[in-house]
């Protein structure tokens, strides 16, 4: 991956059925006529983040992140969590849409692939700008669409075959491993699955023992690492997990069992926590996504359009749904991202699309 430590002088410390979609081609001109025409004030915009929780360390630094770039432009970000629960999700975003939806600006993270479609059909229908990231299904495009501005992710496949290939490496190239999965209905729980399995093809050394979906959670990853320890014994040698709160149960499991440093444990996310035990050894890899620049910049895109400094029909065909840049983190580098930190300029209305990776296609 491409990644260029940022100099410390210029950064700052910043994260309903979906067959409702026939005819939304059509919508994509209706909604709220001075919203698509960016008429809002500065100071008339209301920003929202919406994550599952904030116990999640990831998705605590997304709304930090939200939080920063809004002070920036003198405004609050509004935080919604809605505990995974897609019912939940899909209330927040219908009370939200039921009032003033104007200069309305939200950036929000689906559930899952499913609960996407009725996200963007109610941004559609009202006029709000919606920004989207990680979980939408691979037909249902913002190109489409007036106000749904970008979608945004990570290629999860290559991800998880790079903490898989770090693995790998840790346990000498052979051996017995463990696979935590996240919430299955989700394109990253999938396709960095998938990378895991690209690894393993690749690494022929490396033996899959058994996996298990933990839902992106520390606690079910606690227990069912536990499980699997009980079940595989001293046969596992390393535990690959798709995200980094489901490593640090995994390292917690493996505390309990007086076999902490004894089985190499990756994950992905970037987490202050997970950072900082891949920089003392007790974590072998993770990879960034850099959550507070996530729950910045998808304020910034919508921020920008709804004051006119960014108009819809400017954006590249390319930016409106794209992989944006990930890092991998090793302890030779892990020192870089111990403290989150976010440049500023990335904000800048001309520099909101400086992070796409490609397109997603």
């Amino acid at each position: 991956m491409r990644f260029t430590a940022r100099p410390a002088a210029a950064i700052m410390s910043l994260s309903l059925a979906a067959a409702v979609l026939t005819g939304c081609s059509e919508q994509a001109a209706g909604g709220n006529d001075a919203a698509a025409e960016g008429a809002c004030q500065p100071s008339d915009v209301r920003l929202v983040g919406q994550v599952r929780n904030e116990s999640n360390p990831y998705e605590a630094s997304w709304l930090a992140g939200g939080d920063a770039y809004a002070k920036s432009v003198g405004l609050t970000q509004e935080r919604l969590t809605y505990d995974g629960d897609s019912t939940k999700q899909q209330e927040q975003i219908s009370q939200l849409l039921a009032g003033d939806t104007k200069c309305l600006v939200m950036n929000v993270l689906p559930n899952g692939d499913s609960d996407t479609a009725p996200i963007v059909k109610g941004a559609d229908q009202a006029g709000a700008y919606l920004v989207t990231q990680w979980n939408k299904p691979a037909d249902l495009n913002p190109a489409d669409h007036a106000t749904w501005i970008s979608h945004i992710t990570y290629n999860g496949v290559e991800s998880g075959q790079q903490i898989g290939d770090a693995l790998a490496t840790a346990i000498g190239g052979t051996g017995g491993i463990i696979a935590l999965q996240g919430i299955l209905d989700t394109a990253a729980a999938k396709d960095r699955f998938a990378g895991l399995q690209a690894s393993l093809k690749k690494n022929t050394g490396v033996q899959l023992l058994d996996q298990q979906a933990a839902n992106f959670s520390r606690a079910e990853a606690l227990t069912v690492t536990k499980t699997l320890l009980t079940k595989h014994g001293n046969h596992v040698k390393g535990i690959w997990a798709a995200n980094d709160d489901m490593a640090l149960g995994a390292l917690e499991a493996l505390q309990q069992q007086g076999l902490a440093g004894k089985v190499a444990v990756v994950g992905i996310d970037a987490v202050p926590d997970a950072v900082k035990a891949v920089q003392g050894g007790t974590m072998t890899a993770t990879v960034s996504s850099d959550g507070a620049w996530q729950g910045g910049i998808g304020l910034a895109i919508g921020y920008c359009v709804a004051t006119g400094k960014l108009a819809v029909k400017d954006i590249a065909a390319a930016n409106r749904a794209f992989f944006a840049e990930q890092f991998l983190i090793t302890k030779d580098n892990a020192a870089d991202f111990v403290e989150p930190k976010t440049n500023p300029a990335d904000f800048e209305c001309a520099n909101v699309f400086n992070r796409v990776a490609g397109p997603l296609t």
